[in-house]
Order: C-alpha cells, then structure tokens, then sequence
C-alpha cells in the first residue's frame, strides 16, 4: 500500500513570522528559501534535511514516504 503523500506545506519565517503556502519539490530537498516578506535565506536546521522540515507545516515528500533524505536543490 503507498503513502498518501502530502505536497502543500505552509513555510513560516523564523524571523518575521510571515508565513505562505507552497508546493514542495518530489524529487529533492529545498535547502533554501527567500522569505517573500523580510528576504531572509532560511536553511534547515541541524539534522532536517530541508527547509519544510525545519520551518513548513508538513514534511518534505521524501520523508512521508520512508523517512529517507533526499538530495539537495
């Protein structure tokens, strides 16, 4: 049986709390991401494999489906 698999995350800054819906990548991590309002770079915390699993609503694709990393984009 597959995993349903979840590709809408809402990113929330850490430095100015605005938050945005995205569509997460399937096939890679998204190491970085602009914040549309303060333009802060955000990076996934230490041991998070990308920036929805750091500061999104829902994990990374790849971590729905078998909590594996995936390679970086």
């Amino acid at each position: 049986m597959t995993k349903s698999v979840l590709l809408d995350s809402t990113l929330t800054c850490p430095q100015c709390a605005h938050s945005v819906l995205e569509t997460m990548p399937t096939d890679a991590c998204q190491w970085f991401y602009e914040c549309t309002q303060c333009q802060t770079v955000l990076q996934p915390k230490p041991g998070d494999c990308c920036v929805f699993c750091s500061y999104g609503s829902v994990p990374c694709p790849p971590i729905q489906q078998d909590g594996g990393c995936c390679s970086k984009i």
